[in-house]
């Protein structure tokens, strides 16, 4: 039999040897961009049903039934330990900041990073306190030396007036049980059971989205999500699909998937992948289309250009989609997008920037 007339290799640093030609068939013919649409308004509603519904299965609701457990006075604004139904599946702790004074006052939902640290979630973007296990404590601090140039930005912002949220996505900090190593079994077992753990994510983002928006502290009309990496990833998900969202601060995650899915990318291996991918959607969208959802509200996107998991060209090309997208709704203006001589990391200088960016969208001075 001679080799030459059948395949001999399927698979090359996991991914197919048809790669390209899968790559091809990806024309994403549900953008605002393919020229099928002329009403946008039209477009954001179809767009963001066909997102909603490769999320699969949402969790149950119920009512928020939110408790306050704990407190601790931090200057001018109170740490809060809040326990909520996220959904009726789970309920959750969540750390709140409110600052001191009379409100409403405007409000960031933060979303933590992924990072491959999961003893800490909530605690990467808020500090933590009164935790019965103080290597929790250390491990948060010392990650917020390592990726947030040695400060909690949730803590930053409530110092100037912001009111804060953060918990854990499931399998963080007190939500954890898989690790890194469990995460495959983690998502084969939730799409066994009707459910994607991306989507679960996505669901669970939006419900916070809204349990923000009716504490009584809080001003609706100005919510904002903030995120890094694959907080990053749900900031500018969550602005597309809810209203609740008015702006959103978007750092370091957001190429294109063909620009992704190469050979040695980290998108590639599996694992961690599986917090953000939605079965079918890009046979209709790619990832800077999605976030072209939230258009035309204000969006801050900002990348590395030391950053090994997203490539520069990768980057651009994003970036350049969703500025066609902003300018054709007379928004360009209110999309912000940096390439920062800095690796995958929300410095102080990057969140100094985003800070003042956010004050102006929200008259917050």
């Amino acid at each position: 039999m001679h080799k030459e007339l059948f395949q001999t290799v399927g698979v090359e640093q996991y991914l197919p040897v048809f790669r390209d030609q899968l790559a091809e068939l990806l024309t994403f013919p549900l953008s605002w961009l393919s020229g099928q649409y002329y009403d946008f308004m039209a477009w954001r509603e179809a767009a963001r049903a066909k997102v909603m519904e490769c999320l699969l299965c949402p969790p149950p609701p119920a009512p928020f039934d939110p408790v306050i457990i704990a407190e601790q006075d931090r200057g001018n604004y109170m740490a809060r330990k809040v326990v909520i139904n996220l959904t009726a599946d789970s309920r959750v702790l969540g750390l709140m900041l409110v600052p001191k004074g009379r409100g409403p006052f405007p409000a960031v939902l933060l979303l933590h990073d992924h990072g491959a640290r999961f003893d800490i979630g909530k605690e990467k973007v808020i500090r933590p306190w009164d935790d019965h296990r103080p290597e929790r404590i250390a491990s948060a601090c010392q990650w917020v030396d390592t990726c947030y140039g040695g400060r909690w930005i949730g803590d930053e912002l409530a110092g100037r007036g912001y009111l804060c949220f953060a918990t854990d996505m499931l399998n963080w900090s007190d939500r954890g049980g898989a690790g890194f190593d469990g995460q495959q079994a983690l998502a084969a077992n939730l799409f066994h059971l009707g459910m994607s753990w991306a989507g679960l994510i996505a669901h669970e983002d939006l419900r916070a989205a809204e349990f923000v928006a009716t504490w009584p502290e809080v001003d609706p009309s100005r919510i904002a999500a903030m995120g890094l990496s694959v907080g990053c990833f749900r900031t500018w998900q969550v602005a597309a699909l809810s209203e609740r969202i008015s702006a959103g601060v978007a750092i370091c995650w957001m190429a294109t998937v063909k620009g992704l899915m190469v050979a040695g990318n980290n998108q590639t291996t599996g694992q961690s992948c599986y917090t953000m991918i939605h079965p079918g959607l890009f046979h209709y969208l790619d990832y800077p289309d999605v976030a072209s959802i939230a258009c035309p509200k204000p969006m801050l996107f900002y990348s590395g250009e030391h950053d090994a998991l997203f490539s520069v060209p990768s980057v651009k090309e994003a970036y350049a989609k969703m500025r066609r997208i902003w300018e054709s709704q007379g928004a360009g203006e209110r999309l912000e997008t940096r390439i920062w001589d800095a690796p995958h990391e929300f410095s102080r200088e990057m969140q100094e920037h985003t800070f003042a960016w956010l004050g102006r969208q929200f008259g917050v001075h």
